[in-house]
């Protein structure tokens, strides 16, 4: 077969892109038998996917690098819905879209679905993302052959938003490799760079649905009985005024997340809504216990490796949080176990699977 895939997010710096990338390279590892050709549509960072591709050259995919703007290939592909990838890339198979466009194709299509945030909650939404991921939206219901979600959570949403449930096949997703647990000299590096003195919980994502009010709130109860700080990462999405051992970070760089996490007694994850829930995985790598929402992926994820909390009770969260350094040690342990379970050959394996019902 030949089998196109959309590389274009790779230059996104997220979670998005870290599929993309291992995605590829390990279907390029275990797959001798198919012929690949990546497409890739940016203007200014052609060259990062560039980059890119000269990391996986020794697997010879051919490739397929355009000067299209994100913003352009919204409105020819995913508005307009013309102009056929093999207009671009030649006569394929399968074709793997991306999460941001979806090309008219003649092959057998496949893409995939990471979460359902801007259809779900517009609200909390840039209007842009919205807009661009609901006309998407319109053709992947018409149109794709095969949608892969990372969780039966967010599958179970895919068929409510009117996909048919026949085409959607659940893929779990894993941890970027370079992902390992920090040494103690590189975490106390870390927190004089952000000024943190003594130990500290974590929290990752700041805005409504990552229930920022509700981790403050729960931290504030249990400072009188444990001497530690709250550290957020993320953009404040409003004002939260002075909370005394509360940091936020604001943005931070890629190799500093492995470090925080390392660091932190225990990760604080009360999500309202995720489609896959990647930082508990990140913190069972990083051998941090974790506190996390008993519904939804959240708990698909987790299981029985972290502490299951109702995210909508500032009680229950305050009452996992000291249940999980209590039992730090036994957490730690059964997060490692968990996080075999995932591992991007299995994912790369599974999806091979999807591109080969096209025969």
């Amino acid at each position: 077969m030949k089998i196109a895939i959309d590389i274009s997010p790779i230059v996104y710096g997220t979670g998005v892109s870290t599929y993309s990338r291992n995605l590829v390279t390990n279907l390029l590892k275990i797959d001798m038998e198919n012929e690949y050709i990546l497409f890739g549509g940016s203007l200014r960072r052609r060259s990062d996917l560039r980059i890119f591709i000269d990391t996986i050259k020794k697997y010879s995919p051919q490739d397929k690098i355009f000067p299209i703007p994100p913003t352009f290939a919204d409105i020819l592909w995913n508005k307009l819905h013309i102009l056929p990838i093999e207009k671009l890339v030649g006569g394929i198979d399968v074709f793997h879209s991306s999460d941001w466009t979806q090309p008219p194709s003649n092959a057998f299509k496949v893409t995939t679905i990471h979460d359902l945030v801007p259809i779900k909650f517009p609200k909390l939404t840039d209007s842009k993302i919205v807009s661009v991921h609901s006309a998407r939206m319109k053709w992947i219901k018409k149109e794709v052959d095969r949608v892969i979600v990372p969780s039966e959570t967010t599958a179970n949403d895919a068929v409510r938003f009117g996909i048919s449930k026949e085409k959607v096949r659940v893929i779990p997703e894993a941890v970027d490799p370079n992902l390992k647990p920090a040494k103690f000299i590189e975490i106390e590096r870390l927190k004089r760079k952000y000024r943190i003195k003594g130990k500290y919980l974590l929290a990752v994502g700041v805005n409504p649905r990552k229930n920022t009010d509700r981790i403050i709130e729960a931290f504030e109860r249990i400072k009188p009985e444990i001497d530690l700080k709250l550290v957020v990462i993320g953009h404040k999405f409003h004002e939260f005024g002075v909370k005394r051992g509360v940091i936020f970070t604001d943005h931070i760089p890629d190799e500093d997340l492995p470090l925080f996490y390392s660091g932190a007694t225990v990760l604080v994850y009360p999500s309202l809504y995720e489609g896959f829930g990647i930082p508990i995985l990140e913190a069972f790598t990083c051998k941090t216990p974790v506190v996390t929402s008993n519904f939804g992926s959240m708990a698909e994820v987790a299981e029985k490796a972290a502490i299951l909390i109702d995210p909508y009770d500032v009680n229950s969260i305050t009452e996992g949080i000291l249940k999980a350094i209590k039992n730090r040690d036994k957490l730690v342990k059964l997060g490692i176990n968990r996080i075999k379970n995932f591992s991007w050959e299995k994912t790369a394996k599974e999806t091979l699977k999807v591109y080969e019902e096209s025969t």
